[in-house]
């Protein structure tokens, strides 16, 4: 019974906790592998060489270079700073910056649920073509790769198209083939039944599984690195990616478009699983430089990984023209990489090594997203009450079960338009308000109560009304109109606020004290975004631990959510010709439930209090307290040791922090 105990906590060992009493990673090493696990997966090894090739040359580095710096590290340092300071999943970290920011935590882990649910069906296609590789040349894909995906794999049945006549829908698209595969449905059970073993423990286990999800993938995708490059006739095909310069190519929207939407997706952020991944690490991390690691690390594998695809470009002689087809992320991963690699000596070698890559890539995405799930019902009020592996069990089956619609002769269609309206519509729109939520709601009572609440209404209306309507007219009239109409409505709306605005009787830090316009201004534009930072210092830039910069809030605000505003912007104008399928309207809207959640939770703050222990609602109602740090002083007594500051826009007021604790104490 001994042995038994000591091989079960080898294999399954009882997880640490820290001095809050909360589970914690085994390791620094560990959250890293397990953050880069869900970031790494189909998007990196297919989505990304897709992209490159439908833009390829040396100028799609520059669009993409600029969305990782402006777009995928921001938002990570968010979702990893809040998740470890207020130690929980995305819900509660919500709720700690303001109660009515609780939807915006719970519509990122429903995106990241409603993908996790066909995802996993997704990984059924990996494992019949793994199951093929076991078996010499020619394989049974072997001259019909088209053939064999769709009908022998997804089993795809042709439907009855919907009509669009004079403007208006005259019927829509029915699928009278409603069967199921056995296989898929098995190797899909098999899938859940792997995910739920890598988190039934918690971060105990996740943190020993990630050695394998991970480890094994990088260094079978050096191995497969190593062929692509030495295929003959491979140069053409990286002289595509890497060694081509078309310039023009810049000028078009399409380059920036693809390239911002890669490394949105391909990084992960506003899915939910970074905060419910840091909830479990240090408190005191260094938050930042864990971000700038993932997003790095998630770059480098992907613009790595991509020259096995362009090896085997050049090998196939797929060289792209005007008359080109677009390469799509499935047709690569089950079209041209099967052909490709039956042609190579060794071929059954390099299948099993390349559909094994996926699989396993695939396995660390899905339980990274179901664990954010996990995570925000065990940090519930009546979730808490039962155990982690009780939770993360009801969780599975249940995924499980929803997924098999998947695995119908109707399901790749179904699975295509969820897949398109969860990322183009549900994870842009929780993403856009994660980014402008943090930077306008949080602590939004400071500002209102320093400039007035007119000026602050005037100005955040401006915002969005720039935002909204110029992106209606650029798609009704033209671009350049609605440039105009945004930024004219901003322009406007940003003045008449200023000129609304009462003097501060707090004084803006350095050139924006000078004047009281520039001191009006600088609590209108920057100062709910640079509080948050200064805030979050507190514990994320703990001794040398590096601070979130000042620029950080910038970013956010105007940078990464008026991209995401106009990119989400594209969703409605697509969907007009495609309004008549039933599928299409299915996946729009399910997508729209996620927006309605975020809405209505922060109409109706309560709604969501299931979610929040009791102990932890009040923490989302901020009192006014302009630029006196939160929680600075408890953090010192209790920990006795030396906090971290923020630099630049960093302005502390003594009276006000005076003024703080006065009104605390009374």
């Amino acid at each position: 019974m001994n042995t038994l105990n000591k091989v079960k906590n080898a294999m399954f060992p009882p997880p640490a906790y820290s001095e809050d009493g909360r589970a914690q990673w085994p390791s620094r090493t560990s959250f890293l592998l397990a953050s880069m696990g869900g970031a790494m997966g189909f998007g990196n090894m297919l989505r990304y060489p897709s992209q490159v090739y439908n833009n390829s040359g040396l100028q799609w580095f520059i669009p993409y270079l600029i969305a990782i710096t402006c777009l995928a590290i921001p938002v990570l340092i968010l979702e990893i700073s809040i998740g470890q300071a207020h130690r929980s999943g995305t819900v509660n970290a919500f709720n700690a910056l303001d109660k009515r920011l609780r939807g915006v935590g719970l519509g990122m882990v429903f995106t990241g649920y409603i993908v996790c649910v066909y995802y996993v069906p997704m990984l059924s296609w990996v494992w019949v073509y793994f199951r093929s590789s076991f078996q010499s040349s020619p394989f049974a894909w072997t001259g019909r790769a088209e053939d064999f995906f769709y009908n022998d794999v997804v089993i795809n049945r042709e439907s009855i198209p919907g009509v669009i006549s004079g403007g208006s829908v005259q019927s829509y698209s029915s699928y009278p083939n409603t069967g199921v595969s056995g296989e898929l449905i098995g190797w899909t059970i098999l899938s859940w039944l792997i995910v739920w073993l890598c988190i039934h423990k918690g971060v105990s286990i996740t943190g020993r599984v990630v050695y394998l999800t991970i480890g094994l993938p990088i260094i079978m995708t050096i191995i497969l690195l190593g062929r692509g490059v030495s295929l003959e006739n491979a140069g053409r095909g990286i002289k595509l990616y890497f060694g081509e310069w078309h310039s023009e190519k810049l000028a078009s929207g399409q380059i920036w478009q693809d390239a911002t939407g890669q490394v949105f997706y391909s990084t992960g952020v506003g899915f939910g699983y970074f905060t419910a991944y840091a909830s479990y690490n240090s408190q005191f991390a260094s938050a930042v430089q864990d971000s700038l690691i993932i997003c790095t690390s998630n770059a480098l594998y992907e613009v790595t990984a991509a020259f096995i695809a362009f090896g085997i470009v050049g090998y196939l002689d797929m060289m792209p023209s005007d008359s080109t087809e677009p390469l799509g992320t499935y047709s690569l991963g089950f079209l041209t990489y099967p052909v490709a690699i039956d042609q190579m000596p060794g071929a059954p070698f390099f299948a099993i090594i390349f559909f094994l890559t996926l699989i396993l890539l695939g396995i660390s995405s899905s339980y990274a997203m179901l664990d954010g799930l996990v995570t925000i019902i065990c940090d519930s009020e009546y979730g808490r009450r039962y155990k982690h592996v009780t939770v993360a069990s009801v969780c599975t089956v249940v995924s499980c079960l929803m997924s098999f619609m998947f695995c119908t002769e109707f399901g790749y269609d179904l699975l295509n338009a969820t897949d398109r309206w969860a990322n183009n519509i549900a994870l842009l729109f929780a993403a856009f308000c994660e980014c402008y939520g943090s930077t306008t709601v949080y602590r939004w009572a400071d500002v209102a109560g320093q400039v007035g609440l007119p000026s602050f209404a005037v100005y955040n209306s401006g915002y969005l009304g720039g935002l909204v309507l110029g992106c209606a007219i650029a798609h009704s009239v033209s671009p350049s109109a609605g440039a105009g109409v945004g930024f004219g409505i901003f322009i406007v709306c940003t003045i008449t606020a200023l000129l609304l605005a009462k003097d501060p009787d707090s004084r803006a830090p350095r050139f924006f004290g000078k004047n009281k316009f520039l001191n009006r201004a600088w609590w209108l534009f920057f100062y709910s975004g640079n509080q948050l930072a200064r805030d979050l210092n507190v514990t994320v830039a703990t001794g040398k631990a590096w601070s979130i910069p000042p620029v950080w809030g910038v970013l956010l605000r105007y940078v990464a959510a008026p991209i995401l505003g106009i990119i989400f912007s594209f969703s409605y104008p697509s969907f007009t010709p495609d309004r008549s399928g039933s599928l299409e309207i299915w996946g729009f809207t399910v997508a729209h439930l996620v927006l309605l959640t975020i809405i209505a939770a922060f109409l109706l703050p309560r709604f969501l209090d299931v979610l929040v222990p009791v102990e932890r609602r009040a923490e989302g109602d901020r009192a006014y307290a302009p630029q006196v740090l939160l929680g600075a002083e408890d953090l010192r007594v209790s920990n006795g040791i030396e906090t971290g500051t923020s630099s630049g826009l960093d302005s502390g007021s003594d009276k006000a922090e005076h003024e703080y604790e006065s009104k605390s104490e009374k």
